[in-house]
């Protein structure tokens, strides 16, 4: 059961993930200056998977992050581990081709396996639970699920469950959803918990862990520097993985992403047999609408319910008692239950919703448009990039093969260009 601190520990925004932990010791800052093989900026879980990957390799490690390990979406998000990306496979069949489409899925299989081989090998407590579902609002989403179970068992060997409305109804009760699409290789944990756990595993092996150090400028060369406020660190390759948080550190990245805001809310503790009466195996459920609903329950039998994406950047008002309304709306018997904490945080986005991995220099990598999906495919770009760093670049090369493009309108215009955007694809969820 988790730790009740009821506030979160020093340096980490307030969340029920935070809240639910007991206080983690925290790690010095950079104030030396110092030499190593490779330097990563973020604490995150790209960072430190990576980080863990190059120690396994004997390479010596450093990991900067701006405020403390797991602070940004990596301890704030809705925790539902999948495999994919944050766009369908059609869209990457589009960019890449069918062969590639499929050597871009396997990878994304890889990376499940690896998040869960993790967990199990270094022994790490965060409240993994097997299986996510996809659910359907409308007859439509019904049909375009069981076209999806069609193609990816086809496709890309991967046979997921087909849920009629009676089977859905038995495993999520609510009248909402008419349909639903199982994997049992899914799954969902504990996101904060499982970023310390991997902090722990990485400085084990040897990595240097530094937090309260943000990194001001990066200097490129034969080896690349990454600077702070005290000192800085040099290295002869660097990763940025600071995804939606770079704040002008890599202008040619992020113009290619833009931050969007999501939120989750946790209920008061339901017990045991209210909050399986709503999720009977315990598994991640989403839907398919643009604007998705996310929901799962707690170790200490709570709802986390998440949506209500922000394109500007802005919390949109009245969120917890917005959230509330959304959450009664799919489980219409918790009217009596309101959310006790909402929270949120910055994902980053691209424009054809595709990873985007790759270099910026011959020594300088970078992992960012995880899209939301990024609990698996972090520790997998991760690795891709260690992989890389030691000589074998043929998966991230597959990845960084993707066109991305950068967001219309520049600094100042992008934004609201993308705000009217989402406003249409909500408008569509809305009319079925």
């Amino acid at each position: 059961m988790p730790v009740s601190t009821q506030i979160p520990p020093p340096g980490y925004r307030p969340s029920w993930y935070a809240s639910s932990i007991a206080p983690p010791s925290p790690r010095p800052s950079l104030k030396h200056n110092h030499r190593a093989d490779v330097v990563i900026l973020g604490g995150g879980f790209t960072g430190l998977g990576a980080a863990i990957s190059l120690a396994q390799q004997g390479l010596q490690v450093v990991v900067l992050e701006a405020q403390r390990v797991g602070w940004g979406a990596s301890g704030r998000n809705g925790g539902q581990a999948l495999v994919g990306f944050g766009c369908d496979q059609q869209v990457l069949e589009r960019l890449a081709g069918q062969e590639q489409a499929r050597l871009l899925f396997d990878y994304s299989r890889q990376g499940l396996a690896l998040l869960k081989s993790r967990i199990a090998a270094f022994n790490i407590d965060c409240q993994w639970h097997d299986g996510a579902a996809d659910v359907a609002i409308s007859a439509r989403q019904a049909s375009g699920l069981a076209q999806q179970a069609e193609r990816m068992a086809r496709l890309y060997d991967y046979p997921l469950q087909l849920w009629d409305r009676q089977r859905t109804a038995a495993e999520v009760d609510s009248p909402r959803f008419v349909a639903g699409l199982f994997d049992p290789n899914a799954g969902h944990l504990h996101p904060l918990r499982y970023a310390l756990g991997l902090a722990r595993v990485a400085q084990q092996l040897g990595v240097q862990i530094y937090e309260h150090s943000a990194v001001r400028r990066i200097q490129h060369g034969a080896k690349v520097s990454l600077y702070t406020d005290q000192a800085h660190i040099t290295a002869d390759f660097a990763l940025i993985a600071g995804n939606a948080l770079l704040e002008g550190l890599a202008p040619q990245l992020e113009n290619r992403i833009i931050p969007v805001g999501t939120y989750v809310g946790a209920t008061p503790p339901l017990g045991r047999e209210r909050a399986r009466g709503l999720i009977a195996n315990d598994i991640a459920v989403a839907d398919v609408n643009w604007a998705l609903d996310y929901f799962r329950l707690s170790a200490d039998h709570r709802l986390l319910f998440g949506g209500m994406a922000s394109y500007s950047a802005l919390p949109p008002p009245g969120l917890q008692a917005a959230m509330t309304r959304r959450m009664h709306a799919v489980f219409p018997q918790l009217r009596d239950v309101g959310l006790e904490k909402v929270w949120g945080g910055m994902i980053d986005i691209t424009r054809n919703r595709a990873p985007h991995f790759g270099r910026i220099a011959p020594n300088v990598y970078f992992a960012q448009g995880f899209c939301g999906h990024g609990v698996a495919a972090t520790g997998m770009a991760g690795d891709l990039i260690a992989r890389a760093i030691a000589g074998q670049a043929g998966g991230l090369d597959a990845f960084a093969a993707i066109a991305h493009q950068p967001f219309p309108g520049g600094r100042w215009l992008r934004r609201p260009l993308l705000v009217a955007a989402m406003s249409w694809y909500k408008l569509r969820d809305r009319l079925g």
